[in-house]
């Protein structure tokens, strides 16, 4: 195969292509604040990559980005060969790209569950035969389909985050991007989510990015994108990058327990593996010092 090909082969798998992206804000006090510096990076298609980070540390304004909501102050950041800062591209990248938020109750407009997953497709026209289809098909997705007819007041608040993404689902996206969909809710509602944007990412391909400050999340995505005051810091795979510890706490970042324990014990002497990343893992890495005690 000859190297122009697989050029363009290469090309075709990323979705999102980010090139020395500055994004400057004007604080109140009339200066300037680089919340996002120089960031270059790629994201590919059906991926499931976490964009982790501090408070204030950018990985939001990147997030917001993804769909144009922003638009690079300096840089460029296409979205399948479509450049955000032309406009004639907006309404594409925003039907390819859906956005789910921190707090579910922002983004319910409507009484009924089945009614909220409808109107998005509602407003731009689809009709009512495959409006209904979109419906069944997306509540079904999420594991919703018994509340269809609740009012979202009454469920908790996993069950609303996921009609929030039933409804971006019935907008057939290639992509979602969720800005700490979990940030609010109870370990039983965080574990639906994710359980939730999994299943998305593994039975029908749809592209996530996480955006997330818990790291035992991250640790379950394909790739980990770590960005501090701004700028992409580190990126690769989450054993690449939890297992470099010192420098993550260093940026005010945790990482996994039991990787923080592994590395604890390498610090003692222990011959404990550089990747070591769950508790299965911990726990077979110890096995040979128990059996000698």
């Amino acid at each position: 195969m000859d190297t122009e090909k697989l050029k363009d082969e290469k090309k075709d798998d990323v979705l999102f292509d980010i090139r020395h992206l500055t994004h400057t804000f004007d604080t109140e006090d009339g200066k300037k604040f680089d919340a996002l510096s120089d960031v270059t990076a790629t994201i590919k298609k059906g991926s499931f990559t976490a964009i982790i980070g501090t408070n204030g540390s950018g990985k939001s304004t990147l997030a917001r980005h993804l769909n144009a909501l922003l638009i690079p102050t300096e840089g460029e950041l296409y979205v399948e060969g479509m450049k955000t800062s032309d406009f004639s591209h907006i309404w594409d990248i925003r039907q390819k790209v859906g956005m789910v938020f921190q707090n579910p109750d922002n983004q319910l407009v409507a009484a009924i569950v089945e009614e909220d997953v409808a109107f998005g497709p509602e407003n731009v026209g689809v009709p009512p035969e495959e409006i209904r289809k979109r419906v069944d098909e997306s509540l079904e997705k999420v594991g919703m389909t018994a509340y269809r007819t609740h009012s979202p007041a009454m469920l908790s608040g996993g069950q609303k985050q996921r009609i929030a993404i039933a409804g971006i689902l019935a907008m057939k996206p290639d992509c979602i991007v969720l800005d700490e969909p979990t940030a609010m809710l109870d370990p039983r509602g965080r574990q639906e989510v994710m359980d939730t944007i999994h299943s998305l990412n593994e039975k029908e391909g749809i592209t996530i990015v996480l955006i997330t400050h818990f790291m035992e999340e991250a640790v379950t995505a394909d790739y980990v994108m770590v960005v501090e005051k701004g700028k992409l810091r580190m990126e690769g795979t989450p054993r690449e990058v939890f297992s470099q510890a010192e420098k993550l706490t260093e940026w005010g970042l945790d990482v996994p327990v039991a990787a923080d324990l592994a590395h604890g014990l390498r610090q003692k002497g222990l011959s404990i593996p550089e990747d070591c990343m769950t508790d299965e893992e911990l726990e077979e890495a110890l096995c040979p010092y128990v059996s000698k005690m």
